[in-house]
């Protein structure tokens, strides 16, 4: 019986220790270079980037009419790679914003960044660090997207991340650049009903995300209070303050909907259910 025990106990040992190395194996980004990852990211990105160039010329046309020339267009869609937080800035250009209040506000638009990465950071092991910042510079919410679910499904690889980034990026550039070229001569943005196209685009962002009680209050809050500052402080700084006070208070119900749903359910923090 004792050596019975024994064997079952080493094959079961044996098991698991395989079940975890299966499963460092798929958070463990492969470092070499597959062109078969690289085109099929490609594939896959070609939807997204259609969409996305057809945003980006009516950035482009903004931007141009925000003053910003078309060289400044495209440094800043190349630099920045951030679709909302450029609309927010070019926004805020046209309005006469200060550039500490423009870069506070893309600065907070674009903290989902942080969680983006932080979710991908398992997967990223032992990867070198200038190909961490090659690769970080590229992801934005599209080509997001497309990783971590390949990722979690099926491991990844550096030349998956980097075709997810460039197939995304390149349709972001290219459009944005193309329209700021063109942009003097699309005449004023009313002709084509693109002076609606800031305004549109944001409530276009905005209404999917709208889907349960904590996001209904967030948008309340940030809502009133811009509402409320806009009359009460001068320039443009009741973005920044609508746009903290959301933050928090989207935390504030988040951590109170956890709880109740932990205590509900018999357990606590840091413990998972037997359903997870």
């Amino acid at each position: 019986m004792t050596i019975g025990r024994i064997s079952v106990d080493a094959g079961a040992t044996t098991t698991v220790s395989e079940g975890i190395s299966v499963i460092e194996d798929r958070q463990m980004l492969s470092e070499s270079f597959r062109w078969d990852d690289f085109t099929l990211a490609l594939r896959q990105a070609l939807p997204l980037t259609v969409s996305i160039f057809g945003y980006g010329l009516v950035f482009g046309v903004l931007a141009r009419q925000s003053g910003l020339t078309t060289w400044e267009v495209l440094l800043m869609s190349t630099a920045v790679i951030a679709g909302s937080s450029q609309f927010v800035a070019v926004g805020m250009i046209s309005a006469g914003a200060a550039a500490g209040q423009i870069v506070l506000a893309t600065l907070l638009l674009n903290m989902r960044h942080l969680l983006m990465g932080a979710s991908l950071a398992p997967y990223l092991r032992g990867v070198r660090t200038w190909k961490l910042a090659a690769l970080a510079h590229l992801l934005n919410d599209e080509s997001y997207a497309l990783i971590i679910d390949r990722f979690q499904k099926h491991g990844g690889s550096v030349a998956y991340f980097l075709g997810a980034g460039l197939g995304t990026v390149s349709g972001w550039i290219l459009s944005s650049a193309l329209a700021g070229a063109l942009g003097n001569l699309a005449g004023s943005t009313q002709k084509f009903g693109l002076d609606f196209a800031f305004a549109g685009t944001f409530i276009g962002l905005l209404v999917p995300q709208i889907k349960n009680r904590e996001t209904w209050i967030s948008f309340g809050v940030a809502a009133i209070v811009s509402l409320a500052s806009v009359q009460l402080i001068p320039g443009k700084w009741y973005m920044v303050i609508a746009a903290v006070a959301a933050a928090v208070a989207g935390v504030v119900v988040e951590s109170l909907a956890s709880g109740s749903r932990a205590s509900h359910t018999g357990h606590g923090p840091g413990h998972l259910s037997d359903e997870g």
